[in-house]
């Protein structure tokens, strides 16, 4: 049987909840962070273009740290990376936070680099060795308490920013956040989770290759020029719309605010928590949905495309001026949607033999990043001079064309598949 923390059998213990806890904490600061440091980096820029640079270095060093991941945690190991980064991540903000009250241009730059690549190789680190830290047989249902974590996270964050910012002003937002990561850290290292196998012995990694998908074999954490070299056309389709998903997401988040303000101009804070409420709610419903339907079983692309088609359906939907009862239905069924495909495309990603593990989060981990940032700059110009909604379900509908190619790809297959084969006489 595959081992966990220590020797522990594969099941989620209490060590795994507390790991689960530690990382939900540390995605609580993050969420903290984008609120406070955006508006610390308004204060020491000046200006609009200035903010959009810092944010766009801080995306840039994700980018490279998921290209170089793979390598970085097949050479130093994943719980080493884990720790690291968190330390690294929590060293940066306290930085930050005892130079609030007099800024500095360069320590900022520097804390948004490694604060960009720290949470990238972070992410890569936890969501390769899951696997391992539970089994093959359980990763479907620790991806689902992780998707939960983060999404209350999101809430609580966003929610508790204006009133930390308040209470003690952007150093006491900036040590929160460092303390989070320092206690994600030791969680990590006290825990002592097993993170790494000296080769692939498991038999759920191998059965859920034998379909056809896995990458051929390359040297561990191997580079190529070609990044995305090897990897299967399916499982490429699948990086490729989790890209263009990340892309559609960022529209939402930017026509968001804009639309608060515009319908509850007396109250906007509380139009966003009930939408944010809502999604969290829909994200923490969705490995119950799974798990009815399908147990433990890995999904496939068929899943993950038709839950991108709904979540994009859904977002847009929720832009079109509904009433409020229907626009929390719509953001509970768009956060349901959210949560499937997250459960489902990474517990598939999971299920590639180990050595090429990290390259794939690595890439995914770039691709997210990459269609976010492009998103975010590409929405916030066109927000300029178009309504949201328009914005939103131009973006959206990229995401849903993506979903529907994949889905056409995947019947294409399967019908290839059933057809029968006739040899030659």
């Amino acid at each position: 049987m595959e081992q966990t923390l220590r020797g522990e059998p594969a099941s989620i213990g209490w060590r795994v909840r507390a790991l689960v806890a530690g990382y939900s904490l540390s995605a609580y600061g993050n969420f903290l962070n984008l609120i406070a440091l955006s508006l610390f980096t308004y204060q020491v820029v000046g200006t609009a273009l200035g903010l959009g640079a810092v944010m766009a270095l801080r995306l840039f060093s994700g980018v490279l740290a998921g290209l170089g991941a793979g390598a970085i945690t097949t050479a130093l190991g994943r719980r080493t990376v884990m720790i690291g980064a968190d330390l690294a991540q929590a060293v940066a903000m306290t930085v930050l936070a005892l130079s609030a009250r007099d800024p500095s241009l360069v320590l900022l730059l520097g804390a948004v680099v490694v604060l960009g690549a720290g949470n990238t190789l972070f992410t890569v680190a936890l969501r390769s060795a899951v696997p391992v830290i539970v089994g093959h047989d359980q990763r479907t249902r620790a991806n689902g308490m992780l998707v939960t974590a983060r999404s209350f996270a999101t809430v609580l964050g966003y929610a508790s920013a204006a009133g930390i910012i308040a209470v003690g002003g952007y150093g006491l937002a900036f040590a929160v956040n460092g303390a989070t990561f320092v206690v994600s850290a030791g969680a990590v290292l006290a825990l002592r989770p097993r993170t790494d196998v000296e080769a692939e012995s498991d038999a759920g990694a191998t059965a859920d290759a034998a379909r056809g998908e896995s990458a051929p074999g390359r040297p561990p954490g191997a580079l190529s020029w070609r990044p995305a070299a090897g990897i299967p056309a399916l499982l490429l389709g699948m990086l490729l719309l989790r890209g263009v998903d990340a892309f559609a997401s960022s529209s939402h988040n930017v026509a968001l605010p804009i639309v608060a303000d515009l319908r509850f101009p007396d109250n906007p804070a509380l139009f966003m928590t009930q939408f944010w409420v809502a999604w969290a709610v829909g994200t923490s419903l969705s490995h119950q949905l799974l798990s009815r339907f399908r147990g433990e079983r890995v999904y496939g692309a068929r899943v993950f495309a038709l839950g991108t088609g709904v979540m994009s359906i859904s977002f847009a939907l929720a832009f079109t001026g509904l009433p409020v009862p229907a626009l929390i239905v719509a953001a509970l069924v768009a956060g349901l949607a959210d949560g499937c495909t997250e459960i489902v495309y990474v517990s598939r990603l999971q299920a590639v033999p180990e050595r090429e593990r990290g390259r794939l989060f690595g890439l995914s981990a770039s691709a997210e990043t990459a269609g976010f940032s492009v998103g975010m700059l590409g929405a916030a110009a066109a927000l300029e001079g178009l309504p949201a909604f328009t914005v939103v379900a131009a973006f959206h509908g990229t995401a849903l064309c993506g979903a529907l190619a994949l889905a056409l790809y995947v019947a294409l297959r399967r019908h290839d598949a059933l057809r029968p084969h006739h040899q030659p006489s």
